[in-house]
Parts: structure tokens; sequence; C-alpha cells
């Protein structure tokens, strides 16, 4: 059955094309009891920055009919940390992914330089953050800015760089082509949607942040469809995610284009999902009289 699902990925040999997505996962460790990580095509561990950050005051989680909303900050242990005592103790476990975020342009090259070590397979730039230099102007959102990001982190490492894409955007394929031409190797998405909850008693916003990210199964049509929409753009692999809670979620975004997928909110509600989508995935590409998933990517029939 393994033969099915295994697959490369920007030089990384995958067990499996499933991912844990960053924010989801913590840095992999936390799964241990409930997933073999050696299974896992890798973890995208949770987003890194220069400093460490405490995240968002507050109601920071809250559950959605289909999904939920966070608005956790970015809360991580800075990237010093990470690489003095997080990274040696994961390194050898699987392929690990490292998410970064910054508030300038300048932040992502120089995060992407120190990450250059051994014991990094990629790194994945968060661009869904304000660019504080910049008035405020979300990475994610505008071509210019998204194009500068990526080529500072290209400049600044030998790994190869992932951009994730946030969907808060009038045309995703734009910010793709503009991120593919300054040199990423890979795009992932969706990131989440900007969502929002009110208490209807209290008459404020849910989240201390007021706004947060919406995750989860109410997102994956849109998901699937930016993907789609993607693959026919650009002519780099795309890692899809966005509510992908089953193989057959899973079996859609390999369909519409994405070479490997990424679980995310799923790991919560069920630790061990990525081991259980993995093992019901193999058994459909048996079903089908597939001989590898790479036979099943962007075999949609439109």
């Amino acid at each position: 059955m393994n033969e099915l699902l295994r697959t490369e990925l920007l030089g990384m040999k995958l067990a499996t094309p499933i991912l844990a997505a960053s924010g989801t996962f913590g840095f992999g460790e936390e799964f241990e009891d409930f997933v073999d990580l050696k299974r896992l095509g890798g973890v995208m561990v949770k987003c890194i920055t220069l400093k460490p950050r405490r995240g968002n005051d507050g109601v920071r989680i809250a559950e959605t009919p289909a999904g939920m909303l966070n608005a956790i900050g970015l809360e991580n242990p800075g990237v010093e940390k990470f690489l003095s005592d997080i990274l040696p103790r994961i390194k050898d476990r699987t392929n690990v992914i490292v998410n970064i975020s910054g508030s300038g342009v300048e932040d992502y090259g120089e995060l992407a330089g120190l990450l250059d070590v051994d014991g990094v397979a990629a790194i994945e730039l968060n661009i869904s953050c304000p660019n504080v230099k910049d008035g405020g102007i979300i990475f994610g959102t505008d071509e210019r800015q998204a194009a500068l990001v990526t080529a500072a982190a290209k400049r600044s490492t030998s790994k190869p760089v992932i951009v994730k894409l946030s969907p808060n955007v009038t045309d995703i394929t734009k910010i793709a082509r503009a991120v593919e031409s300054a040199g990423a190797d890979a795009l992932s998405l969706i990131n989440t949607l900007m969502g929002m909850q009110i208490n209807i008693h209290t008459r404020r916003p849910v989240l201390g942040n007021v706004t947060g990210g919406l995750s989860g199964g109410a997102i994956k049509p849109v998901a699937v469809r930016m993907v789609w929409q993607t693959a026919q753009a650009v002519n780099i692999p795309i890692i899809g995610m966005g509510g992908i809670q089953s193989a057959a979620d899973a079996a859609e975004f390999f369909l519409a284009g994405a070479k490997a997928v990424a679980v995310g909110t799923a790991n919560f509600v069920d630790p061990s999902i990525t081991m259980k989508i993995a093992d019901d995935l193999a058994t459909y590409l048996c079903g089908a009289g597939l001989k590898n998933i790479g036979e099943l990517v962007g075999k949609v029939a439109v």
C-alpha cells in the first residue's frame, strides 16, 4: 500500500503526500502518541518569527458550525530557541518545513538565512501578515509585496521556498504568478479566510482580536476551486489545504492539481486523522486501479 503513496516534492522524499499544516500540529512531537511521524510526508511547523511572540490577548479560538475561527497572533518561541532547542529534537523524525512570518520584507530574508541549516527541508512563507513598514498592507494581497518577500527569502537560502497564499484576494492567480516569477519553488494554498463572530448577548466580538481566520470544512470548496485555478496558471508544485477531513477530501485536491496536501483543523478533532487519511487514500487508489498518487494529480475532467 505504501508504494501507492510514495512521492517526491522539492527534492524531499515523502512516505505519503499527506503533510501536517502549520499552526495545527505544533512542532510535530506533540502528536507522536497518535501519529507515526515517519509516515507523514512532513510537518509544516507552527509559524516562527525573529523574536518570541506571546500572541493575542483574550479569546483566541471560537468554534463555528463547520470549522473554527482563530486569532492566535503567531505565538511562538522565536527563531533562536527553535534552532537551539526544538529543531535538534525533530529534524530526524520527518521532513521539517518551517513556516516563517515577518513585519517587513527584510525579516523574511533574515529568517530564511538563519534557517538555512541541516534538518530544515524547506521554508514556507506566511504572507498573510501586514507589512508594518508599508502602511499595513498585507503581503499576500499585493502582487508587488508578495514578490518582494519571495525574492528576499530566495536570496537568503538554499532551501526550497514555498509561498502560502491568502484566499482574501480577488484573483489568487495574480499573486501566484507574481511569486512564481520571483523564484518561488512551490505554493501552498489556501490560508484561512477572514471571519468574525459576535456574541448576541454582550453584543461584542467573540474573539479578542475582533476578527480571525476561518478554517475547517466550511472553506474546502473555496480551497479546491482556488487550487484548481492556480494549477492552470503556474508551473510549480502546489500543496493543497483547506478543510481536508477525509481521504475523499484529499482526493479532490489531487484531482484539482495539488501534488501534496496538508491537514489542518481536523487534527484538533482527531489527532490521528492524518494516518487515517493516508490509509484510506491508499485504499481508494488501489480500488481505482492506480499505481501511484501521481496518476491522480490534475485529472479532473473539466
